[in-house]
């Protein structure tokens, strides 16, 4: 789910992003066509974000029902995971010499 979320998330930047573009770009034009095709591209927009939030919302709640319903599971995975970054960090810090000597 991770994935898809930052797949989803660097297209709908990539999107805005060409899409802020295009914005600027027609700013001084001011044809009939050009206002409505500007004004649909921000309700596309605007739907994606609603979509986006729609989304998080239900991914954050099926990660909490999963924490009650396991709540031992979710420690034993939250620590093993803080013992696996502090194992990192120690062992990149003791490569690097960082110690206080």
């Amino acid at each position: 789910m991770s994935n898809e979320i930052q797949a989803i998330s660097q297209d709908l930047s990539q999107l805005a992003h060409h899409a802020r573009a295009l914005v600027t770009a027609t700013a001084d034009v001011a044809s009939d066509q050009v206002v409505e095709a500007r004004a649909q591209l921000a309700n596309v927009l605007n739907s994606g974000k609603h979509l986006i939030r729609e989304k998080f919302t239900d991914y954050s709640r099926s990660y909490r029902e999963s924490v009650s319903l396991n709540p031992y599971e979710a420690v034993g995975i939250a620590l093993g995971v803080g013992f696996l970054i502090g194992f990192c960090c120690l062992r990149r810090c003791a490569s690097s010499r960082c110690h206080s000597q």
